[in-house]
This record gives structure tokens, sequence and C-alpha cells, in this order.
């Protein structure tokens, strides 16, 4: 396992600004253990929870931490190796060595979680605790309060999940450069890709590559990759096609670091090695819509204003092709938009590719003035809050020709004064452009992180793919 972590006094900081936010009963914060896929000892590669991660650094499974709010006691519980083990593993540090590493003396073997717990639940002591997202975390929970699944999902803390968000959102000097250092992990990945695309037989190929890239750093893929030439399936992790000449190939493809930090990129090209104008003039307006959200993001917006205005400028630009038509302002009050852009701006990142998605969108993405949407496609906004420095955040507006969905629009007259239905339909064949950046929220603006930007304009991507030749 993993046991690279930042200097002690980085978690020691964290777990004090933690107490601060909250004065009184004990968090309770579950380490995740190994996932079996197909037999008990064969495991997927283990992943840490980030909030773990994130307060104690250590990337072993089964362990179990406590901090007690009212006596600022901190505890790590987990299991020594024993003879069994160490034949199959070898020699490991202990969990005394991995506690100090985080400034945490007092450690206890896993047995007495329960215990220690019943006894805090006894005494009518609040316990804090995150939601869980893996079920074997919530039989332990049953086990540990005696409680049913339903009482586990609704005991959350709020207090203890807005004071965590509070903390993770801005991110401090260390956790950019291991940002940085996965953004050019995303920078390797992404022009591999571009590199290969005129070379290559089928996308297994390229994806097969590009996934290897992360692994010779220590480190891995943020999430699973798409990369596909059906981009008009937001989420298309299939990659058994053969290359087809014409079509445009989407590549959505980010990096994890051996310390856990995350990049997320995407960029779309075509498999000839040169646009053609029509997807050269889909493929400029997300561009621009891009960096206009760049020019835009700053503190004290909120992301929400930065969507919307970027559906504005698509919304206009595909108005000047004549696939929308009528006022601009009131085609995106009415979610016209949406036909071709039925996502958000984007997200959150950093220990998690959609940081801290798992502590309830309601809280991460947005706050006590920006709230979420439920109009489709704005719905689907991730981010809206208002944005403080040090945040870090996606950019990635698209377009895409979604024929089930133009279909179904144009059966239900959805939007029908705002949308050219006939001209639509001339692009059904198109797939689909997104253009994705990751950018740091600073004192006056934005700062695309990443020593270089990936190729996005018309130009440098067509030079890119040329070099593979």
């Amino acid at each position: 396992m993993s046991c690279e972590m930042f200097g002690k006094d980085i978690y020691v900081k964290r777990r004090a600004d933690l107490k601060h936010k909250i004065n009184n009963g004990i968090a309770l914060f579950l380490g995740n253990g190994e996932a079996s896929i197909n037999y008990t000892d064969n495991t997927y590669n283990f992943r840490q929870d980030s909030t773990f991660i994130y307060f104690f650094g250590i990337r072993q499974p089964d362990l179990a931490a406590i901090i007690d709010f009212d006596s600022g006691e901190e505890m790590i519980f987990g299991n020594e190796l024993n003879i069994d083990d160490i034949i199959w593993t070898g020699q490991q540090p202990t969990i005394a060595d991995y506690a100090k590493q985080c400034g945490i003396e007092q450690t206890l073997p896993l047995h007495q979680l329960s215990a220690y717990v019943k006894k805090c639940a006894s005494q009518g002591r609040k316990i804090h605790y995150l939601p869980q997202y893996r079920g074997h975390n919530i039989l332990k929970m049953e086990q540990l309060f005696g409680w049913s699944t339903n009482q586990i999902v609704n005991g959350v803390s709020i207090e203890l999940i807005k004071a965590v968000v509070d903390l993770r959102s801005v991110k401090n000097t260390e956790e950019i450069i291991e940002i940085e250092a996965a953004c050019a992990i995303g920078y390797e990945m992404h022009t591999t890709a571009m590199r290969m695309v005129m070379r290559a037989q089928n996308e297994h190929q390229i994806h097969s590559m590009v996934d290897s890239i992360p692994l010779k750093y220590g480190g891995a893929t943020s999430f699973a990759t798409i990369l596909t030439q059906n981009g008009q399936t937001l989420h298309n992790h299939f990659h058994d096609k053969p290359i087809r000449p014409g079509r445009l190939m989407l590549v959505d493809a980010g990096a994890e670091t051996a310390m856990g930090y995350a990049s997320d990129f995407t960029r779309t090209f075509p498999v000839n090695g040169k646009f053609t104008s029509r997807q050269k003039d889909i493929y400029q307006i997300v561009l621009d819509a891009n960096n206009r959200a760049a020019e835009l993001a700053a503190p004290g917006k909120t992301y929400k204003s930065v969507h919307l205005e970027c559906c504005k400028l698509i919304a206009s630009r595909l108005s000047d092709l004549g696939l929308m038509r009528g006022n601009i302002d009131d085609a995106v009050a009415a979610g016209a938009h949406a036909l071709f852009l039925p996502h958000g701006l984007g997200h959150m990142m950093g220990l998690d590719v959609h940081d801290m998605e798992n502590l309830g969108q309601e809280y991460v993405g947005f706050d006590t003035t920006t709230k979420p949407v439920e109009q489709f496609g704005t719905s689907s906004l991730r981010m809206g809050r208002t944005l403080q420095p040090g945040f870090v955040v996606t950019d990635e507006p698209g377009i895409y020709f979604i024929p089930e969905l133009v279909a179904k629009w144009r059966r239900e007259q959805t939007n029908a004064e705002f949308i050219n239905f006939d001209k639509v339909e001339q692009y059904l064949d198109f797939g689909g452009v997104r253009i994705e950046d990751d950018l740091l929220i600073t004192e006056s603006g934005v700062r695309r992180l990443g020593k270089q930007r990936i190729p996005a304009t018309v130009d440098d991507v067509e030079a890119e793919i040329a070099k593979g030749l």
C-alpha cells in the first residue's frame, strides 16, 4: 500500500481546524476496506476514503479514527499484521508508525472501536459521522450502533458535513502542487491520444495507452476514462469501435497521483487529423464557451452565473448557425439550450475528481444564497456556489447532438419556438464536443492548472495530431 504523506503538521492543523468548527461529541471516521472483484482474495486496487486521507493521510485498509471534540483526544483504531499476513505482504510499518506520521500518538486494536463508540452513545454524547457510500462500511456502522440501515443513513451529521466541506473546499499550496502533478500526467494522457489517433485501428488501442500513463508515475486514473467516437453519449465507457473516417474522438480522462489528488480534462479532435468546416464551427463555439468561463470566474461570483453566461454564448452561436432561434435570454431561461448542453459547466475537484460528492451536492456545490435548479440541464450543474480563492473547479462546456433526445423534444414540441428541428436533424450523425480544463480560483480571477495547456485551439489540436505521423 502507498504510504506517501504530507508533513505531520499539515494533518495536525487540519484536525485542529475541524475542532474549531465543532465543539461537542466525537467524530467517527471509517477508512475503507479491501473490495473483492469475484472472490475474497482477488481485490480491486485499494483506494482509501478521501476524507480519511485528508485528516489522517494513512492509506491502509481497515482503519478507523476518532476525534473527541470535548477532550481534544485523537486516536487511530486498526489491527497490526500477524505472521500469516506478513508472509503474503512482507513486513510493513505498524499502525503506531503510521499514526505518528500524521501526529497521533494513541492507537488501539480495531475490535475496541465498538466498545468505545457504544460507551460514548450510552453517555448521551453526540456521535458525528459522514454519509457512507460503501455497503461494507454501512454494515460496520450497523454493528457499532445496533441501528438499521435507514437509521445509519438518516443519522449523518450535517454539522460535520458542513465543516468538512468548508475545510476541503479551499486547497492549500501543497494540495495545488499535487493537483498540478496530476495535471502534468493528464497532459501526457491527452497528447498521447491525439498523436495516436491517425495510426490506431480501434479505440481500444488508444484507450489502453492512455490508461497506462498514470501507472508509470505511481498513480492511477482518477475515474473511468471516456474515449469514444460517439461523444453524444456523455459518459460513454465503451471503447470497442474501429476508427471511422470523419468522426470526432472525445477523450475525457484524468490522473490521480500517489497522494490521491486528481486532474480531469476533456479534449475532442478529428480522427482524420483535420476538422471539417462543420466540425470546426461547433468546436469553436465550445472552445469560446470554455474560454469565456475562465474569463468570468472570479472570487465573489457564483459558478451558476458563469454557467448561465456560457449557455447564452452557446445558444447565441447556435442561433447564428440556424440551429436555434428567438430571443437568446428567453431561450436559456426556458432551458432550450439543454437540448445541446444537458449538463453543468463543472464541478469541484481535489482528492475526488468530483470532490466530496459523497457528502451531498447541496452542501458541496451550493450555499445559502445559491440553490440547485430543477430545470432539465441546469439540474445537472454540480457546482453553482459563490467562488472563493483556493477552490479548484472544472470548466467543461459541450455541445452534443443526441438523436434520442432530439426525437423526444420534436415529438413533444419541447421549446419548439427556440429550436429549428429541421436543421438540428441534419446534425444527428455529428456526435459531440466537450472541452474541459481545471481552474484554480485565485485572489483576482482564475489560473488554468498545468504548466501548459493541453492543445485546445483548432490549429494546435491539428498540429498535435500531426506529431504522431
